[in-house]
């Protein structure tokens, strides 16, 4: 695999290229197909937001001359999938529609657009909600729909108990901006309670989703794609984001995000880590030692791959909880463990979880965990991950989830039902040690020569009841004439 190369799923990411082609998404990134942990094929550029062909068809090969005409026909592409309107133009029409009494404010729910009254015979066939509120202007993650694409810009937005804690911890810990990446509903509860006196707290919202430029000005929202760290608002929004990490010399500012969990994390990474940069590029003494603080909240299966990207993390134990997801959220139509957890830069200990949860503070670990992470001994750490208490496995020397038992066919823990992945005893198909029956190289022989084989077998059945068919028709034939000779002799 190339230097650089970070895998997923057989695709392998080399990252952002210069001078890479774009998409209506931005810089599209460079990607390789790989096998046993070498390249296979030739690199390619795909879109850097959406792992679906479906949502963004963008395809290059690296090597590959693209013509005037195509790259004529790609710039107008692009153009036409922009918004109808830019965000300037959308500060205007919000000042408009403030104006407007409450009779005469309405919502296009199928374009998700705030109308002004000259458009409304446009949107006549169109379902609209009718007297918006202020309330309803001040909560838009409320007010459109989610996008819940979950390898694009998923939207599932944080549960009223997960976003009140994440706003009183930030002002606990000093915290008096927050660079919200892609975390709409903790921007939104900030900018609601920005009136109040004895409130500090800014925040600036970077998102892929540009229907919140409807409701917030230029120095509270930029068109941002977080997978290629790309601003749609180009040198303007850009400095906009600079200029609010500059304030107060660099200090108490933190970046919160909350990425699409089908998102590559190493593209996320890199853009975070730009992020930090600009940061660090205020110029203000020791910042070049330091990182940023941030917060950034994924499921916990991620861990190892976040830590590779970032060595200075550790993973909280607080469950974070969605509205608008099936799974991750406590109650009857959830799962009662969500497996979405906090990554930080921040000092483990300065991490106050609520008591009144069931986490408490574990003296050795010095960290606030869940009631069922026990601490281990041996390990000398709390080390569950799942919110349940975990034990020890002695051949194993680490801890394992309760339902696991050691295989020793695979020398390592596993549940019950599991496939060894044991390849000592040699393959199923060909008989030869070191790789499973799925790694086989002769598979694909043999798939083919069994497809042959049935082809072959389709075309011989198919043959033979032709046969049949036609030996049908004739003696069918003869026996109609013999009938009509029969009946020609009686005549």
């Amino acid at each position: 695999m190339a230097e650089g190369c970070s895998q997923r799923g057989g695709l392998a990411l080399v990252g952002p290229a210069a001078g890479a082609p774009t998409c209506p998404h931005g810089p599209t990134l460079l990607f390789v197909k790989f096998s046993q942990g070498k390249e296979e094929g030739r690199r390619f550029y795909a879109c850097s937001a959406c792992r679906d062909r479906k949502d963004c068809n963008f395809f290059q090969w690296e090597d590959e001359k693209v013509s005037h005409t195509r790259l004529a026909a790609r710039e107008e592409y692009n153009r036409s999938h922009q918004p109808s309107f830019t965000h300037r133009q959308n500060v205007e029409r919000y000042k408009s529609f403030v104006q407007l009494p409450l009779s005469k404010r309405r919502f296009c729910q199928e374009c998700q657009q705030l109308l002004l009254p000259a458009e409304w015979e446009k949107h006549s066939d169109h379902q609209f909600l009718c007297d918006i509120s202020t309330a309803q202007l001040k909560s838009p993650s409320q007010l459109l729909y989610p996008l819940e694409n979950k390898k694009t810009n998923a939207q599932y937005l944080f549960a009223d108990r997960t976003c009140q804690f994440l706003l009183n911890l930030l002002t606990d810990l000093g915290f008096r901006r927050v660079l919200s990446v892609g975390t709409p509903r903790l921007h939104e509860l900030i900018q609601s309670k920005a009136s109040q006196e004895d409130f500090r707290v800014r925040s600036l919202l970077l998102d892929i989703d540009f229907r919140y430029s409807q409701f917030y000005t230029e120095d509270e929202f930029c068109h941002y794609n977080m997978f290629n760290h790309y601003f749609f608002g180009g040198e303007a929004a850009r400095d906009t984001c600079r200029k609010f990490l500059d304030e107060d010399n660099g200090e108490k500012v933190i970046m919160v995000t909350d990425p699409p969990f089908g998102g590559l994390v190493e593209a996320l990474a890199s853009s975070f880590k730009k992020l930090m940069e600009m940061w660090k590029e205020t110029g203000k003494p020791g910042h070049d030692n330091k990182e940023m603080p941030m917060f950034w909240i994924f499921p916990y299966f991620f861990e190892c791959r976040i830590l590779d990207c970032f060595p200075s993390f550790n993973m909280m134990d607080y469950q974070v909880d969605y509205d608008n997801h099936a799974l991750y959220k406590h109650g009857k139509t959830g799962r009662r463990q969500s497996p979405v957890r906090i990554f930080t830069n921040l000092t483990p200990s300065v991490i106050v979880l609520p008591v009144e949860e069931g986490y408490r503070f574990c003296t050795i670990c010095q960290r606030y965990v869940s009631s069922g992470n026990q601490h281990c001994e041996i390990c000398n750490s709390c080390t569950s991950k799942d919110g349940r208490r975990w034990k020890h496995c002695v051949l194993c020397k680490k801890c394992v989830k309760p339902s696991w038992f050691h295989c020793n066919s695979c020398n390592c823990c596993a549940l019950q039902t599991h496939s060894c992945e044991q390849t000592d005893a040699g393959c199923f198909v060909c008989g030869k040690a070191g790789h499973k029956r799925s790694a086989c190289p002769s598979v694909s022989h043999t798939r083919t020569a069994c497809q042959d084989d049935k082809k072959k077998g389709h075309k011989t059945q198919k043959g033979v009841k032709m046969g049949i068919s036609k030996r049908s028709a004739m003696k069918r034939a003869i026996f109609s004439r013999k009938k009509v000779k029969n009946k020609k002799k009686e005549a």
